[in-house]
C-alpha cells in the first residue's frame, strides 16, 4: 500500500478504536507508519481523511448488512427480519455507529461536513424508498422519498441512537413491525 491507502486504514483503525472526536493527527499517523505531514499532503487536514474512512466504511456496510433484504414469509416478517439484522450490526459495530453520531455532532460547527451528511442522507432516502417500493432507484417516486425514505432513516437513526445508548431495552424487529402498524392504525382513525 501506498501512504493514501496506508492513511485510510490508520484513520480506520483510529475510528474503531478511539472514534471520530477524540482521534488526532498524532494518532493516525502511528497506526499508518507515515508522518503527520502525509496526511497534509494526501488529504488537507485530519477532517477530511476520517470523513473518507468513515463514508468507506459506512458504503461497506449498506453493500453488505445494510440492505433491506430480511428473510420471512410475510412483507411483516422480512421487516422485522430486515430489523433484527440491523440492531444486531449495532452491537457488533458499535464504534461505526458511534464515530457517525460524533461525525454528526462535529458537523454542526463544520459546514462542509454538513453538506456531506446531507447530501449522503437525501441519496440514503432515495435508495430506502426504491429498495422498500421493490423499484430501480430512479424510478421511484418523489413523494416515496419524502415520506416512506424519510421515516425509514428517522425511524433508523431512533433505532440506532436507542441501541447505543440502552442495548438491552432497545426494540427488536417484531416490535419495530408491530408498532409501525399501531401508529398506522392510529392514523387512520
Amino acid at each position: 500500500m501506498g501512504n493514501r491507502e496506508d492513511l485510510l486504514a490508520g484513520a480506520r483503525r483510529c475510528l474503531e478504536e478511539k472514534g471520530y472526536l477524540r482521534t488526532t493527527v498524532r494518532d493516525i499517523a502511528s497506526a499508518a507508519q507515515v508522518s503527520m505531514a502525509a496526511i497534509g499532503y494526501h488529504f488537507g487536514t485530519r477532517e477530511v481523511l476520517l470523513n473518507q474512512a468513515l463514508f468507506a466504511a459506512m458504503d461497506e456496510w449498506a453493500a453488505g448488512s445494510g440492505r433491506l433484504a430480511g428473510q420471512g414469509e410475510t412483507a411483516r416478517e422480512r421487516y422485522a427480519d430486515t430489523w433484527d439484522r440491523k440492531i444486531r450490526d449495532f452491537g457488533e459495530m458499535r464504534w461505526l455507529w458511534t464515530a457517525s453520531v460524533e461525525a454528526f455532532v462535529h458537523a454542526q460547527s463544520s459546514p462542509e461536513l454538513l453538506a456531506v451528511l446531507a447530501e449522503g442522507q437525501r441519496h440514503n432516502r432515495r435508495m430506502v424508498a426504491a429498495q422498500l417500493r421493490g423499484v430501480p432507484v430512479e424510478e421511484v417516486e418523489e413523494e416515496d422519498v419524502r415520506s416512506l425514505g424519510s421515516v425509514h432513516i428517522a425511524l433508523l437513526t431512533g433505532v440506532m441512537v436507542q441501541c447505543l445508548t440502552d442495548p438491552e431495552h432497545a426494540p427488536d424487529g417484531r416490535s419495530l413491525a408491530q408498532g409501525l402498524r399501531a401508529m398506522a392504525e392510529l392514523l387512520e382513525s
